[in-house]
């Protein structure tokens, strides 16, 4: 594959890992790093843009949902895991990488109405800090 299809697939598969779809864009940077070493930073970029903007489409989904204070009231304030990202904000985002909980994080702080601008910022390091590690590893 060349490099420039081999990018494109890099940010399609890691947008779609950080949505709540499954998805191993680990392995896809792996391949692109193995067989395009050159493509060191351009990889860990477009890995980075794609994983942010997947959270991103997961902050959105996140905004449309009920508004939290009317939902908050409703069950008695009783709703689990969203007290650590209302008390923390948007610098909890720098787990968004983490499987399982990171698209809940997303969710949640469009749910919360967290300021998109820093939780996008957040994610972009967290997710940022993740592929470097890993690339760095393969290297």
């Amino acid at each position: 594959m060349d490099e420039q299809s081999s990018l494109l697939v890099l940010f399609t598969s890691s947008f779609l890992a950080a949505t709540l779809l499954p998805g191993g864009s680990e392995a896809v940077l792996f391949g692109v790093l193995t067989t395009h070493p050159q493509l060191y930073w351009p990889a860990l970029g477009i890995a980075s843009l794609g994983n942010t903007l997947g959270g991103m489409s997961s902050y959105a989904i996140g905004r449309f949902l009920p508004d939290e204070k009317a939902l908050l009231k409703k069950s008695g304030g009783n709703i689990r895991g969203l007290e650590w990202v209302h008390n923390h904000g948007s610098p909890v985002l720098l787990l968004a990488w983490v499987p399982l909980i990171g698209d809940l994080l997303c969710v949640a702080a469009g749910w919360l109405r967290i300021n998109w601008l820093w939780a996008m910022l957040f994610m972009a390091v967290g997710k940022f800090a993740r592929y470097w590690i890993i690339a760095a590893a393969i290297v």
